[in-house]
């Protein structure tokens, strides 16, 4: 029998191994010169049939009832994800890599924001706190961005995050539903709806084969195990360990390309870290109480005995 404490360190290592993952997106965009529709194609296709082969490896014959029963919850969210990938990819290409992670490291604040508006979720004070500073940060990054041509860039890097968030309420609503279907069928949108822009053919066989790595390893695995993970802890939880691939992003430019992150952008995502991690200390610190409080009490609601010779 799994315990919860189990359950929350190994949901906690696949988001984490999730968030790595994803950190290698600004990397493959820098590898692969080519437009950025047909980027969004064949990552879109290469992330669809790995999680489909995850699926009909795990299902087997059930795979069936399995994508049935994602509803229109899963829908919603398949189309959330999809358009997020869309804004994601061009935001990378229109804006620096350290900009783009450090907008994206607000998603667990802007999805408290919207559980709280749309569910009636109440987060703790701390969080709010931290969403505040973190969207300070946010603020530091656009001043800055205005003036060198990248404010574009940075509005499709909020507006992926607005949709992720959005996606991340919708699976906090929707427990019971399975999303491993919905993050397919996001990933096969993608190439439906960027195809009359695209130009599948034109990719050599070395581009192909980091098309396939960017679209499988980065994409399909990282929501493969995001999708697992999030399982097993709280959403909130989910997206402040998934925010870890943002000081990680600009580190993979910088060290294959050398591209280094502006002074605004060093400040801003100082900031929005300093946000998550003091967010993950008070939660952990909350929680504290909450379990020694839980173990100085019997399953009865009785106080434990003093020792062995008061109970027997």
């Amino acid at each position: 029998m799994i315990t919860p404490a189990e359950q929350g360190r190994t949901g906690t290592v696949l988001v984490a191994a999730s968030a790595v993952a994803f950190s290698t997106a600004g990397l493959f965009s820098r590898l692969v010169a080519l437009d950025v529709w047909t980027v969004l194609f064949w990552r879109g296709l290469f992330g669809g049939l790995f999680i489909a082969a995850y699926i009909a490896w795990r299902h087997r014959r059930a795979g069936t009832a399995v994508i049935r029963a994602m509803g229109w919850s899963g829908l919603l969210a398949a189309l959330c994800s999809t358009a997020a990938t869309i804004c994601f990819i061009n935001a990378l290409r229109l804006s620096t890599v350290a900009d783009v992670m450090v907008i994206g490291a607000t998603t667990p604040f802007v999805a408290a924001g919207l559980g709280w508006l749309l569910a009636g979720d109440r987060e703790r004070a701390s969080t709010l706190i931290a969403s505040a500073a973190a969207l300070g940060g946010v603020g530091v990054m656009f001043s800055a961005a205005m003036p060198s041509g990248q404010l574009l860039g940075d509005l499709l890097a909020l507006a992926m995050t607005i949709l992720m968030s959005t996606m991340m309420v919708i699976i906090r609503l929707r427990r019971a539903t399975p999303m491993l279907p919905a993050a397919s069928l996001s990933a096969f949108l993608c190439p439906l709806v960027v195809l009359p822009l695209a130009h599948p053919a034109a990719p050599d066989a070395e581009e192909l084969v980091l098309l396939a790595l960017f679209g499988a390893g980065q994409f399909g695995l990282g929501l493969l195990l995001m999708t697992l993970g999030a399982r097993l802890i709280s959403a909130s939880r989910a997206a402040l360990i998934g925010a870890l691939d943002t000081p990680l992003a600009p580190i993979w430019v910088f060290l294959a390309f050398g591209e280094m992150p502006a002074t605004t952008t060093w400040i801003g995502g100082s900031i929005v870290m300093a946000a998550v991690v003091a967010d993950i200390w008070f939660m952990k610190s909350a929680a504290a109480p909450a379990t020694q409080a839980a173990g100085q009490r019997r399953p009865d609601g009785c106080p434990p005995a003093a020792g062995r010779g008061a109970g027997g």
